[in-house]
């Protein structure tokens, strides 16, 4: 791969394991500096040997997204240390309890809406100063289809997606006559621990890794990508736009 992000600054939540550590490793071999968020320490450590062994950087914060003083500290020193953030990558995320609506108690709820929206809502505050610093400010957000399908029994992680991808929109909207560019990304049915976790009956083997999936998210943090407010649906291979319901 190419140095197409050389000199860039990425911050990526949920770094740990999944499609955010194959994204923040696919961001390091294009040349970016990555800022490698999450809850386990080692799996951020077991990402900055691999950063390493392909020759890239990261610097690890060992951070649970619940911890909203915690981003504001981070935002903070990232300020302090590099002036400005080019990349973020908000990936991190839950997939609560799989029951009906009329069992899920209220801290099960709050839990999900806690990391999947109101953690990506303090990034916003927090790092949008830092990118409007960037020549070239991306920021892309991991969704899901059940977001718009509403699937039965993922109440909680479908509502908090689809109230995710309100919030990007709204501050697209708000960015548009800015440098920042800032879309969704759907990966769909993908090979992680958090899709075992759901559905336990799926051959893993049948879908694709996280690593496939990555390589479409790092072009979408390049300086070149002018697209905003989009969704890029990576099971089909196509970016969408919203569209008001028939």
């Amino acid at each position: 791969m190419t140095q197409s992000l050389a000199s860039r600054i990425a911050l990526v939540t949920g770094a740990s394991r999944g499609i955010g550590y194959a994204t923040a490793r696919a961001l390091a071999k294009a040349g970016a500096h990555i800022i490698a968020v999450a809850r386990t320490q080692g799996g951020l450590e077991e990402l900055d040997d691999e950063i390493k062994k392909d020759g890239g950087r990261a610097t690890l914060v060992p951070l649970s997204l619940t911890d909203f003083d915690g981003i504001a500290r981070l935002g903070a020193a990232l300020h302090e240390r590099h002036g400005k953030i080019d990349i973020l990558v908000g990936n991190a995320g839950v997939p609560g309890p799989s029951s009906p609506l009329g069992h899920i108690d209220l801290k099960s709820w709050n839990d999900v809406m806690a990391i999947n929206v109101t953690a990506n809502f303090q990034l916003i505050r927090c790092i949008e100063p830092l990118l409007k610093q960037s020549d070239a400010g991306r920021a892309v957000f991991v969704t899901s289809a059940a977001a718009n399908e509403a699937t039965a029994y993922l109440g909680p992680y479908a509502a908090s997606k689809a109230a995710l991808e309100t919030l990007v929109r709204v501050w697209a909207n708000e960015t548009a006559s800015t440098n920042i560019r800032v879309n969704l990304f759907n990966p769909g049915p993908i090979r992680t621990r958090m899709r075992a976790s759901v559905f336990p009956g799926e051959d893993p083997m049948t879908l694709d890794t996280p690593e496939q999936a990555a390589e479409f998210i790092v072009p979408m943090c390049a300086p070149d990508w002018t697209e905003t407010g989009k969704l890029y649906d990576y099971k089909a291979r196509t970016l969408m736009s919203f569209r008001s319901p028939a």
